[in-house]
């Protein structure tokens, strides 16, 4: 038996239902005996919405009116009527199963199984499993119009039935059509059989995720702006009634190893990927939730691993994982299992237990551990703060890509950190960034994350010929990471104030993108670290007195970098050495050069890249030209490294720290000579560069 199913919402009708979020306002149904070809009482019942505000579509296309829903019962008692007038009606027909039949998939999964799931009560399990007549009717009669595009309407035109809306009341129609149409199906034209239904995961299925898997990138999307606190779990009840794939949501971390109030999530087909792009701004809580397309690549770079261990702690399925932050470094196995006490049992005892360490087997302080059920999970939740030694542990809910992010972060840290990248990045002539109060820039705000210069340029459109080379600037913030904004340098105001015009809130990449002119002065102060808002500019950090080592400034003249730090930062040190055939043994050793044009110094907020046709811009260290380099090679205050033995950075040391502390710290190595040459202790304006409070240089 089928039992064919209707309804609609208060506020979209149509492809659009659910995407709303508006609550549903009515059901009709009706039982079809397939195998009798008879059919049970129609039935129509009107549901009470908490938000009795309906859309103008609504009352229009149903004719109902808040007074009338007014008088109706709520969701859950009437699904408990359902059940109850179905299971009449079969015993009427001498029929005892049933599955549900509905038009599309937009009622089960995106109306009831959301509603019901924010109001907190359990659908019964004939929700689980349903009949998409679109896709019946298309297997039955694949001449026919696409399964996208199908209705009801369509349908029953295709089959030549009477189409005839204004006879039959809302949602009565509907049904009575969809029982014509099924029975047409049935004929011995047809014979169609109704033998896959569509299904509705009851839970989410955790599962490790490695990174050879093939990852389809239709089936990916991003959220954005969840709670801190979300798990995995919450994730899965916010997309209730699609399908996630098994291990599928990835809770993405910050550069600290803390949430960042994004996750992305694996969905089990491309359909079940469109269907929750639908959701984009629903709310989990009092929170809208952004949602958008992202790709395969993406999913692996959060949820993949490589690690035996990592697998074979996560190859126990349907376990709660739980992570614990702050252990000490000396806690063991048994020190965690007394800590956690027999109310909170750990699956497998200490095969429960991965412990997170450093390449070279240090501790990290975290820990993640399996429980075997929710109770056991809330239990251990519960002891969050408490005392392990002299420590207080947190502890919250995690994932199973979580596990994979935090190992992979900490194992991928080198036992010996190179040298330090360059902080402050020399842009080469001529291609400097414009000063002065000329309105001749135009600042991009709201890009989507995921832009890169092509997709600004194509954005511009035929403005991009107006762009001075080397003229679009990508905004970072301080983690690396894209901040939505992006400014770039038009040839003339004019040129800015027609490109703001013209582009302001044009979409890009589903999102509206505002294009506001500025000038070069205002565009320099973001660059920098600063706000441009309503309020006006907010200075960058290196600007606040409070705050501003004096290196901090742009540098206005050829010598900006110190010494010191300009022997440390050979080029060789940092990037690979160019070999020409000219090159030989006995060539003078290569020096940092900095010329007088390119004085003008940024930290590393922004990323710049050039407009087309213009070869990349390149950012680092410049060349330095054959006088400069036999200039350097005689100047006696400058210390330049020899090349053989090793460099060792120091950080942390204790301010009152001397060369006698530091060679009594080394004793037992091989250091420089006597005379103790090869300790270098770094100006305060090297150390600004460094960013360190105060460090040495050992060779």
């Amino acid at each position: 038996s089928l039992v064919v199913l209707f309804g609609a919402t208060a506020g979209a009708y149509g492809a659009k239902l659910g995407s709303d979020e508006r609550e549903l306002i009515l059901l009709v149904w009706q039982v079809v005996d397939l195998q009798n070809k008879k059919v049970g009482t129609l039935h129509k019942s009107l549901v009470k919405a908490d938000n009795l505000d309906l859309s103008d579509q609504c009352r229009e296309v149903s004719g109902l009116t808040p007074e009338g829903l007014g008088k109706a019962e709520p969701l859950d008692r009437v699904l408990q009527q359902f059940s109850q007038l179905v299971s009449n009606d079969l015993k009427v027909l001498g029929r005892s199963s049933y599955t549900l039949c509905s038009d599309g998939q937009l009622l089960i999964r995106q109306v009831l199984h959301p509603e019901t799931s924010k109001k907190n009560f359990l659908l019964s399990d004939c929700f689980y499993s349903f009949y998409d007549l679109r896709k019946e009717f298309h297997t039955c009669y694949p001449s026919s119009a696409a399964v996208k595009d199908q209705t009801i309407k369509t349908m029953a035109e295709y089959l030549g039935l009477g189409t005839d809306e204004a006879e039959e009341d809302f949602g009565v129609w509907q049904v009575k059509t969809m029982v014509a149409i099924i029975f047409s199906m049935l004929s011995e034209g047809c014979n169609h059989i109704f033998t896959e239904p569509e299904t509705v995961k009851h839970k989410y299925e955790t599962g490790p995720c490695s990174k050879s898997e093939t990852v389809d990138s239709e089936t990916v999307i991003r959220a954005r702006g969840l709670p801190w606190q979300s798990s995995d779990q919450d994730i899965a009840r916010f997309f209730k009634g699609l399908n996630i794939a098994k291990g599928g949501v990835a809770l993405c971390l910050n550069s600290q190893g803390r949430r960042n109030g994004e996750a992305l999530v694996r969905f089990v087909n491309s359909e079940q990927r469109d269907l929750a792009l639908e959701r984009h701004k629903h709310h989990m809580g009092s929170r809208y939730i952004e949602v958008y397309k992202a790709t395969g690549e993406e999913f692996l770079k959060i949820a993949g691993g490589t690690s035996n261990e990592v697998a074979q702690f996560l190859s126990k399925e349907n376990q709660v994982i739980i992570r614990m932050r702050g252990l000490p470094f000396t806690a063991t196995q048994e020190d965690v299992l007394g800590f956690l006490g027999s109310e909170c049992p750990v699956t497998g005892g200490k095969e429960g237990l991965l412990f997170v360490k450093y390449p070279d087997g240090r501790p990290t302080g975290d820990a993640f551990v399996l429980f075997s059920c929710e109770e056991y999970a809330q239990n251990a939740l519960k002891k969050h703060k408490e005392i392990l030694g002299k420590r207080y542990i947190e502890l919250f809910r995690s994932t199973a890509a979580e596990v994979q992010q935090v190992l992979n972060r900490y194992m991928s840290t080198p036992l010996i950190p190179t040298l330090p990248t360059p902080i402050i990045p020399v842009i080469p002539p001529p291609y400097t960034i414009a000063t002065g109060s000329i309105r001749d820039c135009v600042r991009l705000r709201g890009l989507p994350y995921t832009a890169g210069i092509d997709d600004i340029l194509e954005f511009m459109g035929d403005a991009t010929g107006d762009i001075k080379p080397h003229g679009v600037h990508m905004v970072l913030n301080q983690q690396g990471r894209p901040s939505g904004d992006a400014f770039i340098q038009m040839k003339s105001a004019d040129k800015a104030f027609m490109v703001a015009q013209k582009c302001h809130k044009k979409m890009m990449k589903d999102r509206y993108v505002e294009v506001f002119q500025c000038s070069g002065e205002e565009m320099n102060f973001v660059l920098m670290g600063g706000t441009l808002n309503r309020s006006g500019l907010s200075p960058p950090p290196c600007k606040l007195p409070c705050l501003s080592p004096p290196a901090y400034a742009a540098f206005q003249t050829a010598a900006v970098i110190p010494a010191e730090a300009a022997a440390l930062y050979q080029p060789q040190a940092l990037l690979p050495s160019t070999r020409t055939p000219q090159a030989s043994a006995a060539a003078p050793p290569t020096v940092t050069y900095y010329p007088a044009q390119a004085a003008q110094l940024y930290m590393n907020y922004t990323a710049y890249y050039p407009s087309p046709p213009v070869s990349p811009t390149t950012v680092g260290y410049i060349a330095a030209p054959p006088g400069a380099v036999a200039a350097a090679a005689t100047a006696t205050h400058t210390p330049i490294l020899p090349q053989p033995g090793a460099l060792v950075r120091m950080q942390g040391l204790p301010y009152n720290t001397g060369m006698k502390e530091i060679l009594s710290f080394f004793q037992g190595y091989q250091y420089a000579p006597d005379d103790y040459n090869g300790l270098i202790q770094l100006s305060d304006q090297a150390r600004s560069v460094l960013q360190a409070p105060k460090e040495w240089v050992c060779l």
